[in-house]
């Protein structure tokens, strides 16, 4: 029996998608009914007949942060996806975050430990990489940097990663993976979805930074490859390809029947962005969209090597051209 966590979001509805398409027990987690329409959608976006194969799904009410009701969706569980997290770039949630992610994540760990779970595969993200030396590329060996510039976000998936090999030393048999942004159909108010909404009602400028990508079927395909195999306690770094800002908003506009942007916004410009956009924060309680610590890696150009993963799997990634084009089709059906 495989447990999913996170099984609401966008990499868990779309794993679950994969899982139950080939006939697998799945269990999932879920904290709120409302929360499993996003899965159907999900489902929706791969096939019309989805009711039988949503059916398949044991869902299991439980919060990774309440022991009991997460105990009690481990029962015969021998493999488990820790895809559950909390995203947010606000340094006002860092807290939040860290109980989340971190203790969250120690929970997961524990219960895999007494329960003698055969394998878990946790879902981290590239903040947890540090930056290299010259512009060279980033592989899974570009350790982190406590002293570096990074994101509440970031601090709190590498306190879960220690967390995950805190449990390889107890026995555990894990491997995690760590996906650029993710691009993938169904949340379109939240994450790389929110960035097609937006380019819908229109994006006026660019940054001259880079962004990794990935396509969610990618990741899951990749997370159930790893599962299957006899690789253990090994992290692998899961990135298609790697754009500028430019081409890739661009290319967004475009898949949304809009007008790409042609100016690039300068360092002055997002200093001033971010200010107005905390001082609003400040005034009227809105969300933070662009903090000082985004304005700065919006400027960054990285380049990141899924080198590893290609060969341990002898896995070939998804055009990103051709899913920005699919996904853009998706959000317009949505909204037209």
């Amino acid at each position: 029996m495989i447990l999913v966590t996170g099984g609401t979001g966008l990499v868990g509805a779309h794993l679950l998608f994969k899982l139950v398409e080939s006939n697998t027990c799945v269990k999932a987690i879920y904290r709120n009914e409302s929360s499993l329409k996003k899965v159907k959608q999900v489902f929706l976006s791969y096939t019309n007949d989805y009711n039988a194969l949503y059916d398949k799904i044991i869902w299991i009410k439980a919060d990774i942060l309440d022991i009991p009701s997460l105990t009690k969706a481990f029962k015969d569980v021998s493999f488990v996806y820790h895809c559950a997290a909390f995203v947010s770039l606000e340094p006002s949630k860092y807290y939040l975050l860290r109980r989340i992610n971190i203790e969250g994540t120690a929970n997961i760990v524990n219960i895999c430990i007494d329960k003698q779970v055969t394998k878990l595969c946790y879902v981290s993200s590239i903040s947890t990489l540090g930056t290299s030396i010259n512009g060279e590329m980033i592989t899974e060996n570009t350790f982190w940097n406590p002293e570096g510039d990074n994101s509440a976000y970031g601090i709190t998936k590498y306190g879960a990663e220690m967390e995950v090999w805190r449990g390889t030393q107890e026995g555990l048999n894990t491997v995690i993976v760590n996906p650029g942004v993710i691009l993938g159909s169904g949340f379109w108010n939240n994450g790389s979805g929110s960035l097609f909404k937006r380019a819908y009602k229109g994006i006026h400028f660019f940054t001259k930074g880079t962004i990794a990508l990935v396509a969610v079927e990618d990741v899951v395909s990749i997370m159930i490859g790893l599962m299957q195999s006899d690789i253990e306690n090994e992290r692998f770094l899961i990135v298609a390809e790697n754009w500028p800002y430019k081409r890739f908003l661009q290319h967004l506009s475009v898949a949304v029947n809009q007008k790409p942007p042609k100016k690039m916004a300068s360092v002055l410009m997002l200093g001033i962005a971010w200010r107005l956009d905390w001082l609003a924060n400040t005034l009227t309680g809105s969300p933070r969209r662009l903090t000082k610590h985004i304005a700065k890696v919006l400027q960054k150009e990285r380049q990141y090597s899924s080198n590893k993963i290609e060969k341990t799997l002898n896995y070939s990634f998804k055009p990103i051209d051709n899913i920005i084009v699919n996904l853009g089709q998706h959000y317009l059906k949505q909204v037209e």
